[in-house]
C-alpha cells in the first residue's frame, strides 16, 4: 500500500512554522507539543518531523535515527510532564490510524494523556 502524505495538514505547517504551537519539546526528529483541545490535564501531541502518515508507516520507512528519536522522544515527554509511573501517576498513548482508527490528520501523531483517571480505553464486551 502506498501511503500519500497532505502536505497542507495542520502538523504539516506547524512544522514549517506556519502554524504556531505551545512546544513541549523538540529534537532532531521529533517535535511534541500541547494539544489545543485538551482531553486530559496532561494531553501533548508527539509528531516526527518526516512525513509519516501513521505509525505502521513510520515503522517500515523511518531510519533508524528516527525511529530512535521518537521513540525517546515520547518517553521524555512523559517525564518532562511527570506522568510516568515513575513520578507521576500514569499515562495514555493513543495514536489513531485510517478511517476505522478515526485519525483525523494523515500525520502519524502519539497523544500522551495524563493527570487524572482516564477510565477503560474501550468498553468491555
Amino acid at each position: 500500500m502506498g501511503y500519500v502524505y497532505d502536505d497542507q495538514n495542520i502538523f504539516a505547517k506547524i512544522l514549517r512554522g506556519e502554524i504556531p504551537n505551545d512546544t513541549v519539546l523538540e529534537t532532531e526528529h521529533s517535535l511534541a507539543f500541547r494539544d489545543i483541545n485538551p482531553q486530559a490535564p496532561t494531553h501533548v501531541l508527539v509528531i516526527p518531523k518526516g512525513r509519516y502518515v501513521t505509525f505502521d508507516h513510520f515503522a517500515a520507512e523511518a531510519s533508524d535515527a528516527e525511529l530512535l528519536d521518537y521513540v525517546r522522544a515520547v518517553g521524555e515527554v512523559c517525564r518532562i510532564t511527570a506522568v510516568s509511573p515513575d513520578g507521576g501517576d500514569g499515562y495514555r498513548m493513543i495514536a489513531n490510524a485510517g478511517a476505522h482508527g478515526v485519525q483525523e490528520v494523515p500525520h502519524l501523531h502519539v497523544h500522551v494523556l495524563g493527570g487524572r483517571v482516564l477510565g477503560r480505553m474501550l468498553p468491555l464486551r
